[in-house]
C-alpha cells in the first residue's frame, strides 16, 4: 500500500511544476466549481497509477491543478463510492495520495437527502459533524505509524475554526446556509421513509453516499476538512417524493455557484 501511494505521488509530481497544500473534492453535480479555477492543468484517472476510475454519471474523472481564490490546489473533479464495488482503501486512497504530497487542506462537498424540517431543495449545508453508518471502516486493518495513529481523535473532524470562516463569509454575502449533521450510508439506493425517519432520529440532518470514509482518512492524515452538502431532496415524512439521479444533479447544479463562492473566499482567507 505505501508502496502504490508513493509511485501514484511520485507520478503526480513528475507532471505538475507546484505542488499545493490545499485539495478539494467535487461530489455530485458539483463539477461546475472547474470553471473558477484559473491556470489549470489536468490528468485524467486513467492515466494515474493506481487510481481508481469513477463510474458514476456526474463524475467526470480527473484531477485539475490550478488556482482558485488566489492560492494553488488540486481538485478531484468526481469520486469513488463504496457502492461501486470499491474497497474502502481504494474509496480513500486518493486521500493517501494527497498526504504523500503533504496536502493540509481538504475541502469535500456532496449531494444529500435533507432530513431537517428547516431544510429546502436548494440549501447549502455546512457539515458541523458525521455520524458513519458505512458496512466498513476505511481504517480498518493493519495500522501504517507513517500514515497516522491507530485510533485518530474525531472530535473536530470538521475543523471549527474553518467552519467559522465559512459562516462569516455566507453571512457577509447573504447567503443562506444551513449546518447540520451528515450521515453517510453505502447506497446505492435511495432511503425509504422510514430510514429517513430512523436517521432523523438518530441525529441526522442529512444523508448521501460518500464523504465520511474520506473525512475520516484525511484526520488520520492529520488534514484540516471543511465539508458542505447541497440539499437536492427531502426527505421529511408528508415531503419526501420519487426521486432519480438526473433531479440530484440538476439541484445541485443550481445550488452549486453559492457553495462555490464560500469554498473560494475561505481559500483566499486561508494564511
Amino acid at each position: 500500500m505505501l508502496e502504490k501511494i508513493q509511485e501514484t505521488a511520485s507520478f503526480i509530481k513528475s507532471k505538475i511544476d507546484i505542488i499545493p497544500n490545499i485539495a478539494i473534492i467535487l461530489g455530485t453535480g458539483l463539477g461546475e466549481l472547474v470553471h473558477e479555477i484559473e491556470d489549470q492543468k489536468e490528468i485524467i484517472y486513467q492515466d494515474i497509477p493506481n487510481f481508481p476510475l469513477s463510474t458514476v454519471e456526474g463524475h467526470s474523472g480527473k484531477l485539475i491543478f490550478g488556482k482558485l481564490g488566489g492560492k494553488d490546489i488540486i481538485a478531484m473533479q468526481g469520486r469513488f463510492h463504496y457502492y461501486e464495488g470499491y474497497s474502502m482503501q481504494e474509496v480513500t486512497f486518493p486521500i493517501r495520495v494527497f498526504q504523500a504530497l503533504d496536502i493540509k487542506y481538504l475541502f469535500v462537498s456532496n449531494a444529500s437527502g435533507g432530513m431537517n424540517g428547516s431544510f429546502d431543495i436548494g440549501d447549502i449545508m455546512l457539515i458541523d459533524d458525521h455520524i458513519n453508518q458505512f458496512p466498513e471502516h476505511p481504517l480498518r486493518g493493519k495500522n501504517y505509524k507513517e500514515l497516522g495513529t491507530r485510533f485518530p481523535d474525531m472530535s473536530n473532524a470538521y475543523d471549527k475554526e474553518l467552519r467559522i470562516m465559512a459562516m462569516q463569509i455566507a453571512k457577509e454575502s447573504n447567503i443562506k446556509l444551513q449546518h447540520g449533521v451528515y450521515i453517510g450510508t453505502q447506497g446505492p439506493t435511495f432511503e425509504t421513509p422510514a430510514e429517513y425517519n430512523l436517521f432523523r432520529i438518530m441525529g441526522g440532518d442529512a444523508v448521501g453516499m460518500s464523504t465520511v470514509p474520506e473525512v475520516i482518512v484525511a484526520n488520520h492524515a492529520g488534514m484540516k476538512v471543511l465539508a458542505f452538502s447541497i440539499i437536492t431532496d427531502i426527505g421529511i415524512i408528508g415531503k419526501i417524493v420519487e426521486v432519480t439521479h438526473e433531479d440530484v444533479q440538476e439541484a445541485a447544479k443550481i445550488a452549486q455557484p453559492k457553495m462555490a463562492y464560500i469554498m473560494k473566499e475561505v481559500i483566499k482567507r486561508i494564511k
